[in-house]
């Protein structure tokens, strides 16, 4: 501020001091003062309409973006590592029920084996039944079912399509949808049972035509890492009736039914509990290469953050630092 102690009393007032009285010697000093003192507010207001104020917001902005996009990231690996978990518990559980299906399965096979069992060779259609589920996240498991299904629909065009689950009716019902003659849901929710194969074959068996052979393609469980999607037989009355070693007996016709139906029901536990098996591994390292992407992201953008961060106090100490050095001048 400019000091009056210079000036008389009767100066103080410029409006009452009349051009005349002035000194003139006085006036180039005032104006020098003045610019002295203004040097540094006319510099630093250069200093600040020269500095743009677009990036600064505009960094500001990008601060937050990246701290919601991290937010968003930790609560998809909390999920991811949820499921994780999760399914670990169900696999244990998965695989026991594949293990005493595979008994079961084995055992019927085996009886054929010895018996000579072989699909007949007719003009007659061929029944596909798809094992899938309803549930997703689980990697590429029902593709590949749905592409072998594909293939063997190349090598076979007569033939009908059941799918068990949603999954797979949806890939397929795009492509081959004229082939679905029969669908189910609710699929997958929980370890299948030889109830719930016995409730299929019912259905199944009611189909108005009559078909040479039914093939059901299922997911075989390899290891907890990989699977095969597979086709195993289940032969028809007429070929268990033809079979060399079943036609020595004399076997009832509502017995020979009955056996079909049953063997039927027992290839369907299997095939369905195994896929379970190989949806719940699938899904467990759907999920813990999920949780590693997420935690590799994380890491990628907390550097990020932190070198944005770095970079906005830097300006703002920058700007500091020039502001206080050019009020001292």
């Amino acid at each position: 501020m400019i000091s009056l102690r210079a000036f008389p009393a009767e100066r103080r007032n410029p409006a009452e001091i009349p051009i005349s009285n002035c000194n003139t010697q006085l006036i180039p000093n005032l104006i020098v003062m003045l610019s002295r003192t203004a040097r540094p507010a006319l510099r630093a207001a250069v200093a600040a309409s020269a500095r743009p104020v677009a990036p600064q917001a505009a960094t500001y902005a990008t601060l937050r973006e990246i701290e919601d996009r991290l937010k968003s990231i930790r609560n998809i690996e909390k999920i991811t590592n949820t499921m994780k978990i999760v399914a670990s518990t169900k696999l244990t559980r998965a695989q026991r029920a594949m293990r005493e299906s595979r008994s079961y399965g084995e055992s019927s096979n085996s009886v054929f084996e010895h018996a000579e069992t072989k699909a007949l060779e007719s003009d007659k259609k061929t029944l596909i039944v798809v094992a899938s589920s309803d549930k997703g996240l689980c990697g590429g498991i029902h593709s590949g079912l749905s592409k072998k299904v594909r293939k063997m629909l190349a090598e076979n065009s007569n033939a009908d399509i059941v799918v068990l689950g949603e999954k797979c009716k949806a890939q397929l019902g795009r492509s081959n949808g004229k082939h679905i003659v029969l669908s189910f849901a609710g699929v997958g929710k929980d370890v299948p049972t030889f109830a719930d194969a016995q409730a299929i074959a019912d259905q199944i068996v009611l189909l108005p035509t009559e078909y040479a052979s039914i093939q059901i393609v299922y997911n075989k469980f390899i290891n907890a890492t990989s699977y095969e999607a597979t086709p195993i037989e289940a032969f028809s009355e007429e070929a268990i009736a033809n079979s060399p070693n079943f036609s020595a007996f004399e076997i009832e016709d509502e017995t020979l039914g009955n056996l079909r139906e049953y063997t039927l029901a027992n290839s369907l536990f299997w095939a369905l509990a195994e896929g379970h098996a190989c949806e719940q591994s699938a899904r467990r390292n759907a999920m813990d290469n999920a949780s590693k992407n997420a935690g590799d992201m994380i890491t990628k953008y907390q550097i990020l953050f932190n070198r944005t961060r770095q970079a906005v106090i830097t300006g703002e100490l920058v700007e500091i630092i020039t502001g206080a050095a050019a009020s001292e001048e």
